[in-house]
């Protein structure tokens, strides 16, 4: 399944709505930590992957949490990711 920029976005923020639902993204600043801008602790961020595997079948391992720290980074590794499944 091929995904562009923009589907791999709204991915992401489904994933992450599912788990804060009241996060406003008119609000989030995508070149800031996502983390810190929509209090999203340890637990809910593993549980924001698990939905990314669920949604668009890409596994982050550990050893990349550092390139999903804002969302406009989030979305440029995804893409990186979904590319070369």
């Amino acid at each position: 399944m091929s995904m562009n920029r923009d589907e791999v976005r709204k991915a992401l923020i489904d994933c992450i709505l599912a788990v804060a639902p009241e996060a406003n993204f008119s609000e989030v600043r995508p070149d800031r930590p996502v983390r810190d801008q929509l209090d999203i602790d340890s637990f809910d961020f593993l549980t924001i992957l698990q939905h990314l595997h669920e949604k668009i079948g890409v596994d982050v391992p550990e050893s990349d949490y550092g390139k999903m720290i804002t969302l406009d980074g989030s979305v440029d590794y995804l893409m990186r990711r979904v590319a070369k499944r």
